[in-house]
């Protein structure tokens, strides 16, 4: 895969992950149909994790969840480490 396409993956997903915790944190105050906690996750591990950690940040949603709290900034930091080594492997 091209660096370019792979920083665009990265990107992709982490702008969905960040309007998704807060599309997530409007259907909650609505009382409407939630997106599910797996939803989140799955696209936290596809590369996300930097995205739906800041939206958690910024939202201020999920963050009495320990499973969030501190799953998504440690998940975040493995995406950086794993994203920096393919990225020193295709320069």
């Amino acid at each position: 895969m091209e660096l370019w396409a792979l920083s665009g993956v990265i990107f992709v997903m982490n702008v969905t992950g960040f309007f998704i915790m807060g599309a997530d944190k409007n259907r909650a105050k609505k009382n409407l149909y939630r997106i599910s906690e797996s939803t989140l996750w799955n696209v936290a591990f596809l590369g996300g994790a930097i995205g739906v950690t800041a939206g958690m940040k910024h939202y201020r949603h999920k963050t009495k969840h320990a499973q969030f709290k501190y799953g998504l900034p440690f998940l975040s930091i493995i995406e950086i480490a794993i994203i920096i080594y393919i990225f020193n492997l295709l320069a």
